[in-house]
């Protein structure tokens, strides 16, 4: 199910997506944002969740952990209306990844000591 129209706001989602893979986190936000407010897409939600997402983990990259645990978990609110799948992803597993991303900011002082192998990869699964 897709919620873009057309090809210029799967230009964006794509990029969004690139970024987000490549911790180009701030980058992600700013495709996204454009999506989200210049576009009269369904499913906003959606997308102002995966919004959150990166800015959550770019909170990381400039120690501000308590912004980080804000964001992750006012977005895990938001993609948890689109469980198990939307999109084509796989949201049970961006979720579980946001958990394990928010104990160990739990656990941690510094932001240096954030584990980067809890970040979700995003990517989607189109059936082929």
């Amino acid at each position: 199910m897709s919620v873009l129209d057309s090809k210029i706001e799967r230009e964006l989602f794509n990029k969004g997506l690139e970024a987000f893979n490549n911790h180009s986190f701030y980058d992600a936000h700013e495709y996204w944002e454009d999506l989200w407010s210049d576009y009269k897409i369904k499913d906003l939600k959606f997308i102002q969740g995966l919004i959150q997402l990166s800015v959550g983990y770019f909170h990381i990259t400039n120690l501000n952990i308590k912004g980080s645990r804000n964001l992750l978990s006012k977005c895990k609110n938001k993609l948890d209306l689109y469980r198990p799948t939307f999109m084509g992803m796989n949201l049970d597993h961006i979720i579980e990844s946001i958990d394990n991303s928010l104990d160990n900011l739990n656990e941690i002082e510094n932001t240096s000591d954030f584990n980067w192998e809890l970040v979700p990869e995003l990517r989607i699964d189109d059936g082929r």
